[in-house]
């Protein structure tokens, strides 16, 4: 087999027919991280001998007739924000902090016993903004992550690293985790698909928290189906998470192929602003026409109370951080400062908190804290929560979700004459909407890192998905020039709580159509 970086699904065809076997696909991407990685800095971790033992295990398995799971061979990165316990080969789990450079969990997530489990090739754990707080991947205590498309420029964050391993070809998939955009965005910015699901739909056991009301674990791959079949693997109710949802998982690759009928794009009015790059409003209008030349009915929406998406997010998720990250106090776990002749205890925890955290860790749970202290509790903290309330109403009023319709699955495509009753939205009701991943493509390194305000706006479009806990998908819509460089630019569909097997299909009808070629950065 040729050391291109392939899909998931041909790296299973190439297993299951025995025209490349598992150690030889692991070793070609192991080689592929080894060349590359010094220049992305996408990985902070690399399992070189264990992801070999497990692929010389799956071969064993092939030989003796086994079907060793729905991702055999298939090698995967993790963010290093999921726990690896010793049952899994161990390592550490560092957050892209200082605070945790040496921690070792006890045991593995979720998510990544359901990866081993079905077969896949664990090859390290990926760089991030540190406690995943960050949109550009620059926050990491380990230096930043630069863009396969262009180096000097941000992959986004804070699944900077995931982000930058799939698109330069290094892994065909990757774990990332989702607070406020932290797959979407980055997954525009590097040209792959990103996929946030519904909140409770993957279990958050082993992932170390930011924002416990809307963190959640998702696949960044290169094609949609990559994505859902990943989504099918690491689905699903989870004891060990009381906000895990106790629905079953799904086979999101079921129906992948087939249209939704009767589609019904909305297009939300805050989606279309000056704002907006020229390239970021081509591919939105481009993608709107394209869902129009397939018969879909395409119309405006309002999400009237979008404005205060990003105000409402800074909010509670640094609420959220600051009762979360209280725990790390150089006592209980993490880094501990040396403490000199006459110090206290305070003095130990305001040590070991100022040198393990960086700065815009540190600037958030201030915030935080600020907003839940007394005075400001009322004024800013509730305040927040009931505009997250009006947010997701202001979704739930526009689309239609699965208790709205019966699932259709299969018949005409969505162009194809007759509209069926079956998977009709409800009057004024979407299937999804439709809008950029972020206003801009991806910006140099540097550029907003003095500015949080202005960094913070790069998270627009997607915090509103989070806040309301909704399922939300990007991929590659066009490209930008930029000084001579060719730069990806993603579009993002959000659907209904619960609906993803119908947005992964909608999706992948635009992936479809678009065919945008699934090159690697040069």
């Amino acid at each position: 087999m040729s050391d291109a970086p392939a899909t998931i699904a041909q790296t299973r065809s190439a297993i299951a027919g025995r025209a490349a076997s598992a150690e030889e696909i692991t070793r070609a991407a192991l080689a592929r991280i080894d060349a590359a990685n010094p220049a992305l800095n996408a990985f902070l971790q690399v399992f070189h001998d264990r992801a070999m033992a497990a692929a010389r295990d799956i071969d064993r398995r092939v030989a003796s007739g086994e079907t060793p799971g729905p991702l055999a061979g298939v090698p995967i990165a993790l963010k290093d924000n999921l726990c690896v316990g010793p049952e899994d080969g161990g390592g550490r789990t560092t957050c892209g902090s200082r605070f945790l450079e040496n921690y070792e969990s006890p045991f593995s997530a979720t998510v990544v016993r359901r990866l081993a489990a079905a077969g896949a090739i664990i090859v390290g754990k990926t760089n991030l903004d540190e406690f995943a707080m960050g949109s550009s991947g620059e926050n990491s205590a380990f230096g930043p992550t630069r863009n396969p498309w262009d180096h000097a420029r941000i992959p986004g964050g804070s699944s900077a690293g995931s982000a930058a391993a799939v698109a330069a070809g290094m892994v065909p998939a990757a774990l990332g985790s989702d607070t406020g955009g932290s797959i979407r965005q980055p997954a525009g910015f590097c040209g792959i698909v990103g996929l946030k699901p519904t909140y409770g739909r993957v279990s958050r056991y082993g992932l170390v928290a930011f924002a416990s009301s809307l963190d959640q674990v998702g696949p960044m791959a290169r094609t949609v189906a990559d994505a859902a079949a990943i989504l099918g693997v690491i689905a699903g109710p989870d004891l060990h998470d009381s906000t895990c949802s106790p629905r079953e998982p799904e086979d999101f690759t079921r129906a992948l192929e087939t249209p939704v009928e009767s589609l019904r794009i909305g297009i939300p009015r805050q989606a279309r602003t000056s704002a907006n790059h020229p390239a970021v409003a081509a591919a939105l209008e481009n993608a709107a026409a394209v869902f129009r030349r397939l018969g879909a009915e395409v119309i405006d929406v309002d999400l009237p109370h979008a404005d205060y998406g990003i105000a409402a997010y800074y909010i509670v998720a640094p609420a959220e951080a600051s009762s979360n990250l209280a725990r790390f106090d150089g006592i209980r776990f993490g880094r501990r400062a040396e403490l000199g002749p006459g110090e206290t205890l305070m003095d130990l925890y305001c040590r070991s908190r100022g040198e393990g955290f960086g700065a815009e860790v540190q600037r958030r749970i201030m915030l935080g804290t600020y907003v839940l202290s007394a005075g400001y509790y009322d004024a800013y903290y509730l305040t927040a929560l009931r505009a997250r309330r009006k947010i997701k109403d202001d979704f739930d009023a526009v689309l239609a979700g699965t208790e709205d319709t019966a699932e259709d699955t299969g018949g005409r495509a969505a162009g194809g004459g007759t509209q069926a009753a079956r998977g009709t939205a409800g009057p004024g009701r979407c299937h999804a909407l439709l809008m950029p991943s972020a206003p801009t493509p991806a910006f140099r390194l540097g550029e907003k890192a003095a500015d949080p305000l202005a960094m913070y706006a790069a998270d627009v479009y997607t915090v509103g998905a989070n806040l309301a806990g909704l399922p939300g998908i990007t991929l590659p819509g066009g490209f930008a020039r930029e000084g001579g460089v060719e730069l990806p630019v993603g579009v993002q569909l959000i659907g209904a709580a619960w609906d993803e097997a119908r947005l992964l299909r909608i999706a992948r009808t635009l992936e479809r159509e678009l065919a945008l070629p699934h090159h690697t950065p040069p």
